[in-house]
């Protein structure tokens, strides 16, 4: 009997995207689910009661909730292809430190850009900067955060690529000029079909982050 895998999730998340990847990186068939967010369906409360977030794996029923959990899950689900985390138990643990503080920091800097102004915006701005400098020096010279093949981190991270337009135009910088070798990794990132038929255009995600401007009031 084959899997039933759905995704209940909404375009634009990064979190989202994470998951349409890894299982884009395993061949996996699923059905997509978007949610409304101001209008959570049924499903999603009930499969996520606790945060009533998305993105929600169902596989068979049974729920998997946050993102690095869900490509953890994954991986280990389906291990026979395109594996995504290390088997050397200390690469491994290095992968889920580093995938971990893109999750901290990375979401909540780039947050700051677009969602205030002046003085606050400038500190998120230059937060921002720092870690993704801080994640071009774990990158160093690998053509991937994974090494030869894209990996854990790479998944991680690579979803916030399609937010760095919005991040640039309101925070009026250059993530290329600040970090070129981190936007070469991008490219390569987006030459892999998993990556490209996964994550958003950067200009619709701009587009949906300029309306929420609108509501917030910020001009």
């Amino acid at each position: 009997m084959a899997d039933e895998i759905i995704l209940l999730d909404f375009w634009p998340s990064m979190f989202g995207m994470r998951v349409r990847v890894a299982l884009a990186e395993k061949g996996l068939k699923y059905e997509y689910r978007q949610e409304d967010l101001r209008n959570k369906s049924p499903l999603l409360l009930e499969m996520n009661p606790v945060h009533k977030k998305i993105p929600v794996l169902i596989h068979n029923g049974k729920p998997i909730c946050e993102s690095l959990i869900i490509v953890q899950y994954i991986d280990e689900v389906w291990k026979d292809k395109s594996p995504l985390l290390p088997s050397d138990p200390y690469q491994r643990a290095q992968a889920r430190f580093w995938a971990d503080y893109v999750d901290k920091k990375l979401y909540e800097h780039g947050g700051k850009i677009w969602s205030t102004k002046g003085e606050e915006q400038e500190t998120g701005k230059k937060e921002f900067i720092e870690c993704l400098k801080l994640l071009e020096g774990e990158l160093g010279e690998k053509p991937y955060f994974g090494g030869e093949k894209i990996g854990f981190v790479d998944v991680a991270l690579v979803t916030f690529s399609c937010w760095f337009y919005a991040y640039e135009t309101f925070g009026n910088f250059s993530i290329e000029a600040e970090c070129p070798k981190l936007i070469a990794w991008t490219k390569r990132c987006m030459e892999k079909e998993s990556v490209s038929s996964s994550l958003e255009d950067p200009h619709k995600v701009h587009g949906f982050v300029v309306g929420i401007r609108k509501k917030l009031g910020i001009e």
